[in-house]
């Protein structure tokens, strides 16, 4: 695995290549990341991953400052994982005139995350928007984990004209059923038991739901009993409703973001 510092240097390297998958992430490597990088794998002839924190998603400071670091550990995995490239860039190069405040997103960035993260998407697609003017990427390869990230992403990908092919990943869970994410290293081993409990209440919950049988204020009241500090939403959506054009079938998820002491999560079940 090569690491690349350098934007110009990594522009040079790609140019040669035809057939190139690519990873964002934020570091903080986890067996969700490793699923995408394995499918870029299979399906590319070189697979890109970067590790940039990107400040301008995090609504609040404390949250940027408490994101997980853990640089040395990634690179081990991305190595065993036999990763082609890894791009760790500074700052200035992501951002050498500042933001992009005039990205357009579709409506639904200020439904459920969006109501309580203000611009956090716009930061997400400037700066994906960002990596893939530098990589080219062929296909990149994105989680269904964060679902109202990967269709706004999707949407802007389709009415840009942008040449990348978005790969929709599945979601990759831990084997308490909680979905794999970087902030799950922040959890102690008692909020990582209620996190479960919460996703098997929500899972065991989800016909009833769909049924009306029981409603969506109820489950609230559960979370709630089971440990969690705060909920954002909890909100059951058709994903295949959630952005034009839209599909016939029917997919019902229940999303949910919600406290754990500090630590926010989401998921889609």
């Amino acid at each position: 695995m090569k690491i690349i510092l350098s934007k110009n240097k990594l522009v040079e390297i790609l140019q040669k290549e035809k057939n190139i998958g690519f990873v964002p992430t934020m570091g903080g490597i986890h067996e969700g990341h490793i699923s995408l990088i394995n499918k870029s794998i299979s399906q590319c002839s070189k697979t890109v991953v970067s590790i940039f924190i990107n400040k301008p998603q995090f609504n609040k400071n404390d949250d940027f400052k408490r994101y997980p670091r853990s640089l040395k550990k990634d690179i081990l995995k991305l190595k065993l994982n036999k990763v082609d490239y890894l791009y760790l860039p500074k700052k200035n190069q992501i951002y050498p005139h500042g933001y992009n405040k005039g990205i357009v997103l579709n409506s639904i960035e200020k439904k459920l995350c969006g109501k309580f993260r203000p611009n956090h998407f716009r930061a997400v697609v400037d700066v994906i928007d960002r990596f893939i003017k530098i990589i080219r990427p062929n296909k990149i390869y994105l989680g269904k984990k964060d679902m109202q990230q990967l269709k706004i992403v999707e949407d802007f990908v389709r009415k840009n004209k942008i040449k990348t092919k978005i790969i929709e990943c599945k979601t990759i869970r831990e084997k308490n059923g909680v979905a794999c994410s970087s902030r799950n290293f922040l959890l102690s081993s008692k909020e990582s038991f209620i996190a479960s409990k919460i996703y098997k209440a929500i899972v065991k919950q989800k016909k009833y739901v769909i049924q009306k049988k029981i409603s969506l204020n109820k489950l609230k009241n559960k979370i709630y009993l089971l440990g969690a500090n705060k909920i954002d939403y909890l909100e059951m959506h058709d994903v295949n409703k959630l952005i034009k054009p839209f599909i016939k079938k029917n997919n019902y998820k229940i999303f949910i973001a919600y406290y754990l002491g500090k630590t926010r999560l989401i998921d889609n079940i």
